[in-house]
C-alpha cells in the first residue's frame, strides 16, 4: 500500500513589512509576488530533486564539523536558503535542527548554518541532513525504483520480479551507442518497453557528447516542448539534470509513469477562505502551498539504468 506524500511549503510576511506597504498597494502586490515566486521556485527546484530521489528525503552525509561550517560528502541536491535537519540514524539531532543554510561552497564542499554556533562534536560523521521535516515523508522518486529495498510500493521485490528494473554497468566506464541500444533492446525484448527518455548527469552528456566527436558523428538535437532542446539518440531525447547521481544514465519508458495526486500545486486556505493568515501570537503572516502526490511507475521491469560511466 502506498498512501500520498503531503508536500507543502510556506511563505512569511512580517507585520512590520504588511504596514510599511499599506499605504502603497503596488509596494504590497511586489511584496506578496515576489514571497510567492520564491516560493514556487524552491517548490519547484525540490520537486525535481525528489523524482531523482529515494523518498528517505536525505541530501548529503555528514563528513565533518566545524562550529557552524559542515562538510559534506556532496552539494548536488543542495542551495542557499534551504531550512535542514540532521538526523542520527532516524533521530532529528535537536541542536541542528530547522538550521537555515546561508552559504554553499562548492570550493570545500561545505556549507554554513545559521543561528548559534553548534558546539564541537554536535555532528558526526554520516549523519544525514533533509529538508526540514521531511525525512522518510517524500515522493517515490528513480532512487527508490532503482533501490535496493525489500519492498516497493509496499510490496516485496523477491516475490514479484517485475518490481526489479535493469541495471548495467559501462564496460571500463565508456558510454557508447552500442551500450545504449543493447539496454534500448533488451528492454523491448524482455520486458516490452519502448523506451523513449534518456537522461543522465552533465559530464555522462559531455562524455556522450565526446563519444560522437572522437568517432565523426554528428549530434543530432531535439525541439522540445516550452523551447527547450535535447540531444537526439534514435529519434529519443537524451537530456541532463543535475539531479542525476554522477556517472549515471537512466533508459525510460515515460509512459509507464504516472503522477498521482489529489491536486496540483494549491494555496492553503483557512475557514474563512483567506490564504494569508497571521501566526497566532506572532506579528508574522503566513501562507502555506500543498501538493498531494506520489509517483508510480506501473513497470519497474521495463525501465534500465546505466552505471559506472567515466564523466568528462
Amino acid at each position: 500500500m502506498l498512501t500520498l506524500k503531503n508536500l507543502y511549503g510556506t511563505i512569511e510576511i512580517s507585520d512590520k513589512a504588511m504596514r510599511a506597504s499599506q499605504n502603497n498597494a503596488g509596494a504590497f502586490v511586489d511584496l506578496l509576488n515576489a514571497e510567492m515566486e520564491g516560493l514556487l521556485k524552491a517548490s519547484k527546484f525540490n520537486f525535481g530533486r525528489m523524482l531523482f530521489g529515494d523518498g528517505s528525503g536525505t541530501l548529503a552525509k555528514v563528513v565533518s564539523q566545524t562550529g557552524s561550517v559542515v562538510k559534506l560528502d556532496t552539494l548536488q541536491n543542495v542551495i542557499e536558503g534551504m531550512v535542514v535537519d540532521f538526523l542520527s540514524g532516524s533521530t532529528v539531532l535537536s541542536a541542528a535542527k530547522g538550521r537555515r543554510i546561508e552559504v554553499v561552497d562548492r570550493s570545500d564542499n561545505t556549507i554554513t548554518l545559521s543561528g548559534a554556533t553548534l558546539a564541537a562534536g554536535t555532528l558526526a560523521a554520516n549523519n544525514i541532513m533533509t529538508v526540514q521535516g521531511s525525512y522518510n515523508n517524500e515522493i517515490t522518486g528513480l532512487g527508490a525504483i532503482f533501490g535496493n529495498g525489500a519492498e516497493l510500493y509496499g510490496i516485496n521485490r523477491a516475490q514479484n520480479k517485475w518490481l526489479q528494473p535493469r541495471n548495467y554497468t559501462a564496460p571500463s566506464g565508456a558510454i557508447s551507442d552500442v551500450l545504449i541500444q543493447k539496454v534500448i533492446d533488451d528492454l523491448d525484448e524482455v520486458a516490452g518497453s519502448r523506451a523513449d527518455f534518456i537522461v543522465c548527469s552533465y559530464g555522462v552528456k559531455r562524455a556522450y557528447q565526446d563519444y560522437l566527436s572522437q568517432n565523426k558523428r554528428n549530434v543530432d538535437i531535439l525541439d522540445l516542448a516550452g523551447g527547450y532542446k535535447a540531444i537526439s539518440y534514435n529519434g529519443i531525447p537524451l537530456i541532463s539534470d543535475r539531479f542525476v547521481p554522477a556517472g549515471t544514465m537512466y533508459i525510460l519508458d515515460s509512459r509507464e509513469f504516472n503522477l498521482h495526486q489529489l491536486c496540483d500545486w494549491r494555496w492553503l486556505e483557512g475557514d474563512d477562505g483567506k490564504v494569508i493568515k497571521q501566526m497566532p501570537g506572532k506579528p508574522v503572516y503566513t501562507a502555506t502551498l500543498v501538493k498531494y502526490a506520489d509517483l508510480i511507475c506501473d513497470k519497474p521491469s521495463g525501465q534500465a539504468r546505466i552505471t559506472g560511466i567515466a564523466e568528462k
